[in-house]
């Protein structure tokens, strides 16, 4: 989808209303529009009194437009909040305004500006696919979904309490009330889930009817007579008690799932053998740069996504972002016709991925070249340990070696060399790359292999941030460069042959910088084994009941991580992924990788 494709055609009225050229329709009344969402889908819904004493509750809306029904949405759960809830909204949009367009007609309350300036501010690209916008003073999230209705609810992994069906009427935007939408709307519903809806279509009326929902015409808002509501007559579950999650690995995997997990109001413990960032994230920086794919839409729609989360979180960290944007090169003459082809993919911003020539590559490096390159506008060079230092604040730690794992009634039991417990957890996440490898049955499943790097830095030197199989990186003090990439080998001693290694690669690509680098002081270097698949796939999922993995992240751990991280979250808390089902099945071990080594229950 192009953005001219995806452009609402927004027009704005003599009043001051917005109007979708493209449906013929205005997205609401300026003089009672907030009146009217409060009526037809707050009321509607059943809030505030759906949500009277729960931990968690999910809304779900088809039409997300301005963003006015979930600013006010918002506002009202701000003022009526179960203590210790948390609200996820999920909302679908196929012809996505701007945030200067939202911000002016959201503009008209401003006894909802709060909520409203908070949507504003983590408005998303238009680009298609799952967007995550953190609203943590509202103790919410909210994942928007660009795309056709019917994709996004098949992509979605929640349940709905409530829904709030705000598209276009039948009559001018069918598709997004199509038999089809209406099956997934009942198969994405909690027991009990409420619809409203502004429409009383007698098409839509027999769709909810046929699919189990009591329906039932309401009086309408302002000139509008009648409105719907819909329910299921199911009762709903009760909240389960929040899962006790370990998490083996303190690096960047690990402390992204302890961040994920925060947010959602449950506290995990840290389990690590030595010391956060004892192993792929203890360098002094790192790149978030996505795998780049020019064949394989799916894989590059999750490192698209991956990106664009990890640019959020990283940011919101002080002293993490080192630099902005890494300029990739050429490894091959065929790489830049290549490269041509990502940069053009819909799944970027714009200007996210940049095709440059050999003027503004020479001057991104600073010294002559007279190849192209690919700019990577959103890709950043962070510092690891500030990362891990922010999302592991607070959270409880206990140093350990796990050696093996035990089921126990209902959950399982970490043990340590000696045999004893070091804890028992409900649910126990694997994220120690390499280092949780011996507590998998490699006899059967030999996929996870180590790879070991060593990386030199020295003081001084420093550059725009390379890449081109080797990379270079600035440090904030000086230049980060390297890496050596031999796989099967674990030893962990610094090679002053491997430091060679690395300055000869740097050479190659950077002369003069190199030489700049050889004669800097300060020389330090680093070993550190990460783990890889034999598809390159990161592995995120389910191993067996209540075991899960966050692995196999080779070398873009930093730009996976956040993302990923979330994702086994959702899984351990039973929340709805920012992940969507297409993507979460190219990470989830279900092809044949792994099974977990399991002790019987003692």
């Amino acid at each position: 989808m192009t953005t001219e494709d995806a452009s609402p055609q927004l027009t704005w009225t003599e009043e001051g209303e917005p109007r979708s050229g493209r449906f013929g329709d205005v997205y609401f009344s300026r003089d009672d529009g907030l009146a009217e969402t409060r009526a037809v889908f707050l009321q509607g819904g059943g809030l505030p009194h759906a949500w009277v004493g729960r931990r968690t509750f999910t809304v779900a809306e088809l039409g997300f437009g301005t963003g006015l029904n979930i600013a006010a949405l918002l506002d009202l759960w701000r003022q009526t909040r179960p203590e210790g809830g948390r609200l996820h909204v999920f909302s679908v949009e196929g012809y996505p305004l701007t945030p200067e367009e939202a911000g002016r007609a959201l503009s008209n309350w401003p006894e909802i500006r709060e909520a409203a300036d908070a949507l504003i501010q983590g408005w998303p690209a238009s680009t298609p696919g799952f967007h995550r916008i953190d609203l943590p003073e509202h103790h919410a999230v909210l994942d928007l979904a660009i795309g056709d209705a019917a994709w996004a609810l098949e992509a979605w992994s929640g349940q709905a309490d409530a829904w709030f069906l705000d598209g276009f009427s039948p009559a001018l935007n069918p598709g997004m009330w199509s038999s089809q939408v209406m099956d997934l709307i009942r198969a994405r519903s909690a027991p009990g889930a409420r619809v409203a809806t502004f429409t009383v279509a007698g098409a839509v009326r027999r769709a909810l009817s046929e699919r189990g929902f009591v329906v039932e015409k309401q009086p309408g808002h302002g000139r509008k007579r009648e409105r719907l509501e819909a329910r299921l007559p199911q009762e709903g579950t009760s909240p389960r008690e929040r899962p006790r999650v370990a998490i083996v690995g303190a690096g960047i995997a690990g402390a992204a799932i302890a961040r994920a997990l925060g947010a959602a109001g449950v506290s995990p413990l840290v389990i690590e053998a030595e010391r956060p960032g004892a192993g792929g994230s203890g360098f002094p920086a790192g790149l978030v740069t996505p795998r780049l794919d020019a064949g394989d839409a799916g894989l590059a729609a999750l490192y698209a996504q991956a990106l664009e989360r990890a640019g959020q979180l990283y940011g919101d960290v002080a002293d993490a972002v080192i630099a902005r944007g890494v300029l990739q090169t050429p490894q091959a003459p065929r790489d830049v016709a290549r490269f041509e082809k990502i940069a053009a993919q819909p799944i970027w911003r714009d200007g996210a991925m940049q095709v440059v020539g050999p003027q503004r590559t020479s001057d991104w490096l600073g010294e002559p070249v007279t190849e192209a390159g690919l700019l990577m506008t959103q890709a950043l060079v962070v510092r690891p340990l500030a990362v891990l230092d922010a999302w592991l604040a607070g959270v409880e730690r206990r140093a350990g070696q796990v050696e093996r794992l035990e089921r126990t009634e209902g959950g399982w039991r970490l043990v340590a060399r000696d045999g004893d417990a070091i804890a028992e957890a409900d649910i126990v996440i694997l994220a120690g790359g390499w280092g949780t490898a011996s507590l998998l049955d490699r006899s059967r499943h030999p996929e996870l292999t180590p790879v070991r790097g060593q990386a030199d830095w020295v003081v001084g030197p420093t550059t725009g941030a390379l890449a081109w199989g080797g990379y270079a990186a600035p440090t904030g003090q000086g230049l980060l460069f390297g890496a050596t990439h031999d796989r099967g080998r674990t030893d962990l001693a610094v090679s002053l042959e491997d430091s060679a290694r690395n300055r000869d690669t740097l050479r190659t690509r950077a002369p003069a910088l190199a030489d700049r680098a050889e004669a800097a002081s300060g020389a330090q270097a680093r070993v550190a084994i990460r783990a890889t698949t034999a598809d390159r796939l990161p592995i995120a999922g389910w191993l067996d009941d209540g075991l899960s993995m966050l692995g196999g992240l080779g070398s873009r751990g930093l730009c996976l991580a956040p993302l990923l991280g979330e994702h086994l979250a959702a899984l351990a808390l039973d929340l709805p992924s920012p992940l969507p089902r297409g993507l979460a099945g190219r990470v989830a071990p279900d092809r044949p990788v792994l099974k977990p080594k399991v002790e019987p229950r003692t």
